[in-house]
């Protein structure tokens, strides 16, 4: 007799990641929210101030190619164990430094481990997906936002009552390390995989076969694509909500602090749901809806007329945005199932590609043109998406057209 339930061990993997995703949110939440914190700290001017910015993206993406070589020798859930304990330790450095260097040397860690973490963490999500057989990637980048909900939330607090940046991250850091090093024990990776019972023959096949297949760059760019625009919308939400809501649409100081916060907790809602969505009308369907309710968003936002549409605007943008980078890593996983370690580690270059160029590209038209204007940029450029969206359902070779990998099963 088989049970179609996954294995307490692949339940127990899921769990573990999940908690590394949320530890990830919250840490990363903690250093973009109180980066005005850290330019009062060191004294930095506001010309200077975009090139430590620019330093941490570009240096993630120098992080995430090493990580596809490194984990030709190393598993992904070893890459993992280490890096996350040195990106929070990182962010603790960058908040108690004094001097400009100190900052500078404590961002370039966080930028090239952040890369690597984030690689490994969807190398394992996308191995993990494949094992249980359904869509479970939603889940994993959904803990991620409740992560940075939890870390934005203790910053307001930190900027609240005024707390010194290493009095607010010292016990931060030291609470959250432990927990994510106990929580590794259980990662479940490709070598851990392959001494499981639970995986098919033909799982077995493709990760044995891991580190000897080829990653098409012709096949891969179109969800490249997706992933850059997917992050031009996120940044330009994160860096010009606010400036859009109290310049443009003229609320209060306080209201424009409401959109970036309500486009996380529906980012959390959408990935909360997401997965049951794929698994019932598939990915395909998902990513074109998902497309659309953003492509509507930054629509209602251009043409809002006062600020609490704005915000409503801003509530579909998270709605929709949501779906698209996690199943754009599952997507690669699917695409080339004997080398997805190398296709998520190249697809993750091009989120720090799009997060780049989003806020920038956005700040110059709204400066030379208009910022209603500048928000049909991001808005044409995820509606784009729907032309790639086929790509979410590549089919390996083998295995039956547009169906998911067979459900794993224990048996006995």
């Amino acid at each position: 007799m088989t049970d179609s339930r996954p294995s307490r061990r692949l339940r127990q993997g899921r769990a573990s990641l999940a908690i590394s995703f949320f530890v990830q949110g919250a840490i990363f939440a903690l250093l973009v929210t109180r980066i005005p914190a850290l330019q009062d700290r060191y004294g930095i001017s506001d010309g200077l101030l975009p090139l430590f910015l620019a330093a941490v993206p570009i240096l993630a993406g120098v992080g995430s190619v090493g990580t596809e070589h490194l984990v030709k020798r190393l598993r992904p859930g070893l890459v993992l164990r280490v890096v996350q304990p040195i990106v929070s330790v990182a962010l603790l450095a960058a908040g108690s430094g004094t001097t400009v260097w100190q900052l500078a040397a404590a961002l370039a860690v966080f930028g090239l481990t952040v890369g690597a973490l984030d690689a490994s963490m969807n190398m394992l999500g996308v191995s993990l997906q494949r094992a249980y057989g359904r869509s479970i990637m939603l889940g994993f980048h959904g803990a991620y936002s409740l992560g940075g909900i939890a870390g934005a939330s203790l910053a307001w607090v930190g900027a609240h009552w005024d707390l010194p940046l290493p009095t607010l991250y010292a016990p931060l850091v030291a609470t959250l390390v432990p927990v994510a090093l106990i929580a590794s024990r259980w990662y479940v990776d490709r070598q851990a995989d392959r001494q499981a019972d639970h995986l098919t023959a033909h799982q077995a096949d493709d990760q044995a076969d891991d580190h000897g297949a080829a990653v098409s760059m012709r096949a891969l760019l179109p969800l490249c694509l997706v992933m850059a625009f997917a992050y031009i919308g996120d940044s330009t939400v994160s860096n010009w909500s606010a400036k859009y809501l109290e310049d443009v649409l003229h609320s209060s100081e306080q209201l424009a602090t409401v959109p970036y916060n309500v486009y996380m907790v529906t980012t959390l809602l959408g990935r909360s749901f997401g997965d049951f969505g794929v698994r019932r009308f598939g990915a395909v369907a998902v990513v074109r809806a998902g497309a659309l309710l953003a492509g509507a968003g930054f629509a209602v936002v251009a043409a809002a007329p006062s600020p609490w549409v704005g915000m409503g605007g801003f509530t579909l943008l998270g709605l929709g945005l949501c779906v698209l980078v996690p199943q754009t890593f599952a997507a690669a996983g699917r695409l080339f199932p004997g080398a997805s370690d190398a296709a998520v580690a190249r697809l993750n270059i091009f989120n720090y590609v799009g997060f780049l160029i989003g806020s920038p590209l956005v700040g110059a038209l709204g400066g030379a043109w208009n910022y209603r204007a500048a928000m049909l940029v991001p808005m044409a450029l995820v509606l784009v998406t729907i032309r790639y969206a086929r790509s979410f359902t590549p089919v390996p070779a083998g295995y039956g057209d547009g169906h998911e990998r067979p459900r794993t099963v224990d048996v006995g």
